[in-house]
């Protein structure tokens, strides 16, 4: 018994390490396999970091639906064009207010009511346009200057604002479109979802992708738009601050001339 229980032994001895080094060759190929994922991983990043951006988007515009990206971009086009032109319009109606008012003064001193009239017709912006309506009923008395520049001042004023109400609609057309842009892709991933007959993760993910990318291009045309038109707000603003303060400037100097 005791030399057949060394004879066991002595076999469980062997099986175990004849199975060790089998194990061994096991463990290096899982280690030699680890750094070859790596790499694989790597070079995947690798070829996605050198798509152009150019190339992205419009796998991005292709991948959300021509119909609804097309409608989206159109509107990123027509109110950036609205907006450039309103930008131009506002800076070339820009007026350095104090040179005019002094130069109004001089002419009335000068020339009179005459003087200042074509010194207002060959200055450009909006405010000589203002102050030349008030010289052309100055014979009517203060009262009738002041209310003529305060009615054609609304009138500037309704320029200067042309076009942001279009601004406005396509700030809130563009998410729109892309919402009803996901809410037909989702749409279209549950008919392919009950086309198939399962729920497959792949029909559910694709479905998804292709309808939240119309929101997020619509979501991007909004914001861009919504800078522009807060930037002309202001620039409107500040515009319109200095026609009132030239004006009543203007109604001082005239008090002034008549005073003489």
């Amino acid at each position: 018994m005791f030399l057949a229980a060394i004879g066991v032994l002595a076999f469980s001895a062997q099986i175990a390490s004849a199975q060790e080094p089998a194990a061994e060759p096991a463990s290096t190929e899982e280690v030699a396999a680890a750094p070859a994922k790596e790499m694989t991983l790597a070079e995947l990043t690798a070829a996605q970091e050198e798509i152009p951006l150019h190339q992205a988007l419009k796998t991005k515009f292709i991948e959300g639906g021509p119909s609804f990206m097309a409608a989206i971009i159109l509107c990123l086009i027509i109110g950036l064009a609205i907006a450039i032109e309103r930008i131009l319009y506002l800076a070339f109606s820009k007026t350095n207010t104090k040179k005019l008012l002094q130069g109004i003064e001089d002419a009335l001193k000068d020339g009179g009511v005459e003087a200042a009239k074509d010194y207002c017709r060959n200055t450009r912006g909006p405010v000589a346009s203002i102050f030349y309506q008030g010289f052309l009923r100055m014979d009517q008395g203060i009262e009738v200057v002041e209310k003529t520049v305060v009615s054609y001042g609304s009138v500037q004023m309704s320029l200067m604002e042309n076009g942001l109400s279009w601004i406005s609609l396509f700030i809130a057309i563009a998410p729109s479109l892309g919402f009803l842009g996901t809410v037909i892709g989702m749409i279209q991933a549950f008919d392919a979802i009950q086309s198939a007959g399962d729920i497959s993760p792949n029909i559910v993910a694709g479905g998804m992708k292709v309808a939240l990318i119309t929101t997020v291009g619509g979501l991007i045309v909004a914001m861009i738009l919504q800078v522009f038109y807060n930037y002309i707000l202001a620039q409107i603003e500040k515009r319109t601050i200095e026609m009132e303060d030239a004006s009543i400037s203007l109604i001082d100097i005239l008090v002034k001339y008549q005073g003489k």
